[in-house]
This record gives C-alpha cells, sequence and structure tokens, in this order.
C-alpha cells in the first residue's frame, strides 16, 4: 500500500526504505539520507495522487535523457578563439591543436582557465558557454 505523506513525515529509516521499494519498485539507490529520501518519496506521493508531471513535460524529460551532452556542444577546431568578459575585462583563449592558449601560456583544458579569471572552480566549458546552465 503506498504510504500517505503524513506517514513519511514520522517514518525511520527502515520504513523510508520499505515505501521507496512499495513506490519505485526498486531498491533504493546508495548513499541516499533519510532527510532526501522523506522529501522524494513525499513529492512522488503526492504527484501520482494529483495525476502525475503533465505529459508534455515527461515528454521533455526523455528527450533530455537521450540527448549526448556533449553532441550540443560547438566543436572547437584549432584556429578558433573563445572571448568571455568577466568582471569588465575581455578574455581571449586561442583554441590550438591539444589545447588552449590564454595570456601567452599553453593549457590542456579550459577549466583551470576559468579558474584563474574567476578565482572559483568552474567547470571551463561552461565557463565559456559551451555547455547550459542547467
Amino acid at each position: 500500500m503506498t504510504p500517505v505523506v503524513a506517514e513519511i513525515e514520522v517514518m525511520d529509516r527502515t520504513a523510508l526504505v520499505a515505501a521507496w521499494a512499495v513506490v519505485f519498485r526498486a531498491p533504493v539507490p546508495k548513499r541516499l539520507s533519510s532527510p532526501f529520501l522523506r522529501r522524494f518519496l513525499a513529492y512522488e506521493v503526492q504527484a501520482r495522487s494529483s495525476g502525475g508531471l503533465p505529459k508534455g513535460f515527461v515528454a521533455k524529460l526523455d528527450k533530455a535523457a537521450r540527448q549526448d551532452p556533449l553532441a550540443t556542444s560547438p566543436a572547437l577546431n584549432p584556429g578558433g578563439r573563445l572571448i568571455r568578459e568577466w568582471n569588465g575585462v575581455t578574455h581571449a583563449v586561442d583554441v590550438v591543436e591539444g589545447g588552449f592558449i590564454w595570456k601567452g601560456e599553453r593549457y590542456a583544458s579550459l577549466s583551470p582557465i576559468a579558474r584563474a579569471i574567476t578565482g572559483a572552480r568552474w567547470s571551463g566549458p561552461r565557463f565559456f558557454g559551451l555547455r547550459g546552465s542547467v
């Protein structure tokens, strides 16, 4: 029997794992905390009781899951140039065979360049707009 949200709020981990098996008909993924299990189960029970997600949304999720995220990124060919403005400064990165040139130094990937520009750990492709902000 599917639990109701009020029951989920007071379940211990053993009961949450059992409820997960009933709701999803699958074992609990490893390393999920009890608070996360509780939230996820409560959401799923509520969604199912109100008819689930809209069909159009489910179709978009399925399509996104089938897409290769790298296929949507533009190809970086030697001779290309990436431009990014950060805090009022324009940064140009040249694409060369096997890497990138920024400020006269060679880098194997874009991430160390993005890190040097921002001072924070960024995905280089994301920082330079080669991947979506999903």
